[in-house]
Parts: structure tokens; sequence; C-alpha cells
């Protein structure tokens, strides 16, 4: 059996991290099956759905290489609701109910006042034709529920959360449709998991009640259930829900210089007990995944840790990667000099600078500044190679005696203008001879 998932967004917004986490799971699940990721954009709220989220979503996965392996959008499948409903009408598995969201809301609080579950007391199933009749004359319009079955039992072994059972008894029965004929979430749903072939239904945490009663509404259709895991919800590194991560999203992760690797090698290990491992591409998270290595604690998004995902991240990018991204005239090699010392690709052009100057450097002492004529002297006479930086630094320390700190950071503050940076014997032969000699004169 081929193993088909599903990432099910609706157009109302961006995708946030927690939507982004849910793709990626579902993403590497059907990846290392060899199996299919599909996308259905659920679009049946056409007050709130906008074209715009739509186009965002797919550019968001194409970011972050999670391609589809087809689309459905739900819109275009309302003939399908239509038939598989009035099937279940026919069945006596969906019926008419009346009440206000007030008289629902009463019902609610005497119940609770009563020590009982706040649960529908299916009040509408005593009405008879005649009284059907007598609300649509007065223009009453009924919403729908999905009539659960008391003696079937609810069960299914999740794949994160272990065996779980419900009892249908205690829970109310789902509104399916609204009175003005829109549909809410759950039917719809589980007609094109049936109708896409989904075999694995991979949510959060919140949406366990749903698979409750969804996993009846598989039998009423006439087919089996998906298999279903349920992890847990993203909380922040503060300990709880967090109104940010509810918001995160692509495009204030590229703002502030996250590239697609690391965010998916962070959300791809984040609430398992596995470790965030920079250096394994998507391919190799596919091949380790495992539902089984899931916790059922909250799951932690810390974004200072996706900061130090992303730098190990750029410090293995290869220079075809990110040439695009780069000040225009910096080649391979200042690329492979300069990326040990970033966090984000954009810090490259800082770098970049101090290589083709101009720079200040930072006052220093006579005894410094002597030292530095000394190394203009020095570096004036010898060959210009490869192994330049070596050659002066060996040739300093004869001739002055220094070592250490005293005779490498004077010559890094009057090349670069900086205490720290990437290796010198990398970055003097980007800076040339001839720059080099002018920024040691020059600070001496």
């Amino acid at each position: 059996m081929t193993v088909i998932t599903r990432f099910a967004p609706s157009p109302t917004g961006h995708l946030h991290v927690g939507n982004i986490r849910t793709a990626l799971h579902n993403w590497l699940l059907a990846k290392q099956a060899g199996g299919r990721f599909m996308l259905r954009i659920d679009d049946t709220d056409a007050e709130r759905s906008r074209e715009e989220y739509v186009d965002g979503i797919r550019a968001d996965l194409a970011w972050l290489g999670l391609v589809p392996d087809g689309e459905e959008r739900q819109s275009a499948r309302f003939a399908i609701y239509e038939a598989q409903f009035q099937r279940l009408v026919a069945a006596g598995r969906v019926y008419r109910c009346y009440e206000t969201a007030q008289e629902l809301d009463l019902k609610r609080k005497v119940l609770l006042g009563r020590g009982l579950p706040p649960i529908y007391d299916r009040a509408a199933l005593k009405l008879t034709e005649d009284e059907h009749a007598a609300k649509a004359a007065a223009g009453e319009a009924p919403h729908w529920r999905f009539l659960l079955d008391h003696a079937e039992p609810i069960a299914w072994d999740d794949g994160i959360r272990g065996p779980q059972s419900f009892d249908a008894r205690s829970m109310s029965d789902p509104v399916v449709r609204r009175a003005d004929g829109s549909w809410l979430y759950m039917l719809p749903s589980a007609i094109d998991d049936v109708d896409m072939g989904v075999t694995d239904v991979l949510r959060g945490e919140d949406h366990v009640s749903n698979t409750a009663a969804q996993v009846q509404m598989f039998t009423a259709l006439g087919a089996p259930p998906p298999r279903f895991a349920h992890e847990a919800l993203l909380t922040g590194s503060e300990g709880k829900l967090s109104k940010r991560l509810g918001s995160l999203g692509v495009a204030q992760l590229r703002e502030t210089g996250i590239e697609p690797e690391a965010l998916i090698a962070l959300l791809a290990r984040l609430g398992t007990s596995d470790p965030v491992d920079p250096a394994l591409d998507a391919e190799a998270l596919a091949a380790s995944f495992n539902l089984a290595h899931f916790g059922r604690a909250p799951a932690r998004f810390d974004e200072a840790e996706l900061h130090r995902v992303n730098a190990g991240v750029v410090h293995r990018l290869p220079f075809a990667r990110v040439t695009h991204l780069l000040p225009a005239g910096m080649g391979e090699a200042a690329w492979d000099a300069i990326r040990p010392n970033l966090d984000h690709i954009g810090e490259a052009a800082e770098w970049w600078q101090v290589v083709t100057g101009p720079i200040t450097p930072p006052a220093l002492d006579a005894e410094d500044r002597a030292f530095l004529a000394t190394a203009a002297e020095t570096l004036a006479a010898l060959e210009w190679g490869g192994e330049i930086w070596r050659g002066l630094t060996a040739a300093l320390k004869d001739a002055t005696a220094r070592k250490g700190k005293a005779l490498f950071l004077p010559l890094r503050l009057a090349l670069t203008a900086r205490e720290h940076g990437p290796d010198m014997a990398a970055l003097l032969p980007l800076i040339g001879r001839d720059a080099a000699l002018e920024r040691l004169r020059s600070a001496s």
C-alpha cells in the first residue's frame, strides 16, 4: 500500500511555524516510505479564504523544498460533499437541528450546574416531520449533526499517543453543516481523505477529539480509517503557549536571515528524542524519521536555538547554493574563508567590506605602531603567495621575538579593524598585497 499523507491548511492567513512543522512531518513520513505528499487547500470558508494566502502557502512550501505530489481544493469539491451528505441523510447518520447558539449555551450551563457532561441532548431527534415542516414554513433553516453510534466503540492505535479509546455517549454529535449550507471541517475532511486515498493523518494533538468523531464518519462512509498520529503542539521557550508562534511565519524568518535548511533541521526533530543536527539534509532526515521517537510533552520552539542551527547550516553551505545571495565580486575562495564566522548569509557583506575596504583601524600604542611598521617592511620583502600569512608571521616572530596575541592581534587590527574574524591565512590573500601594505603602513 502506497503511503499517502496530506497537509491541509486553510488559506485564511499565512503559514506559521506550527503549520510548517505539520507540513514537514507529513512530507518526511511520505518520503521515508516512498509515498506521496498531498496539499489540500481547505477553503470552504469563502468569506475568510484569500487567493493571496493560497499563493503564499505554495510559495512557502516551495521555499522549504516541500513540493507536493498533488493538490486538491475543497472549494472545487462541493458536489462530492453533497453526494456523500445525501447518502448519510438517507442512512440516518446526519439529522436536522434548530437550536440557536444561545439555546445551546443555556443547555450546557444547565448540565454543568447538575454536574453532568455538557453534551448535546439530541432533542432534535424527537421532532416529527410535521414539526420539521412547520419550522421550514416559518423560515427556520436547520443545521445538521452527525449521529454518533453509541454502541460502536471508538478506538485507534495512535502513532504517537498509543492506544486511544472514546465513549461516544460522552461526546456531542458534531455539527457538520451550518444552516446556510456551508460546511464545517470534519465531514468534508473525512470525505476527502477517503477520496484522496490518504493512508496516514499526522496532525496536532488538538485534533484528537475530532479524530474520535471522524473514526465513525469513515465507517459511515464505508471506508476504513487512515492511521492517525497526533503530535504535541509547539510552545515558546518560556514554556507556555506563545502568541508569537501563531504569527511567526516564513516571511519573518527569512527577514531575520533564516535558511530553509535550518528551519527543516530544527522542526524535523522538535518534539522527538533525536538531536538536532544541522549537517543532515532532508533525505537523511526522512530516512531517520520515526513517530516512535515523539514524546507527549509539549515541543518547545526556541528562536535562539533556530539561529544557532542556522549558523551551523551556513557554515556548511557550498558556494553554488549562496552565489546569488553574496555581494558582487565575492568568489568561492572568499565564501570559504568567511562562512565559518557567519550566523546568517547576509553578514557576508560586512566581511566582504573588510576585504575590499576601506577600513578604519583602531588607534594603537607607539610600540604596536612600530611593530606594524616593521611588518610592512617585512611584507614588502616577501614573495606573495598562498602561504603569505604563515611566512609573514614567522618572519616577524624571528625579527621581533613577539608571539601569541602580541604578534597576531596588532596585525589583525591593522588589516581588518576587527579583533576577531576569519582565519587570517585565508583572509590576507583576499585582501591582496597592495591593500595589505597600505593598511599596515597607515596603522603604523
